[in-house]
């Protein structure tokens, strides 16, 4: 479990993220749940920043929009996100994904749930 984060990471990982949603299952009802979501909501974060780094046209479209839905999951499961993480996202997407649809609605909104006046990132 401490591992799978990392390897979530790297670009192409489908076949961790299905081990990362068997633990998220294991872990329905327990207390370590929400930290575990904050590591995969990282890992999807920084996966997605390889990806587009990586491949600067849309090579794995499907690969991508998959992270995004599950990016967009997250979020609104985590509310919370590393600042860091986010401006890396934020700056990388912009940068080599600022036509893709599926990126661009993702982004507002993670823009409308962690701006909202009681988020940390609103401040």
């Amino acid at each position: 479990m401490d591992c799978l984060p990392a390897a979530l990471e790297r670009a192409g990982s489908e076949e961790s993220w299905a081990v990362a949603d068997a633990v998220s299952t294991v872990l329905k009802n327990s207390e370590e749940l929400h930290s575990w979501r904050r590591h995969l909501l990282s890992a999807c974060i920084k996966g997605l920043v390889a990806i587009y780094s990586s491949s600067k046209d849309e090579s794995k479209p499907e690969v991508e929009r998959s992270m995004l839905l599950r990016l967009e999951e997250l979020l609104r499961v985590v509310e919370e996100v590393d600042p860091d993480d986010w401006c890396n996202l934020v700056k990388t997407g912009l940068k080599y994904r600022y036509r893709d649809e599926t990126f661009l609605r993702v982004l507002n909104a993670a823009v409308q749930l962690l701006y909202k006046e009681e988020s940390s990132l609103s401040q």
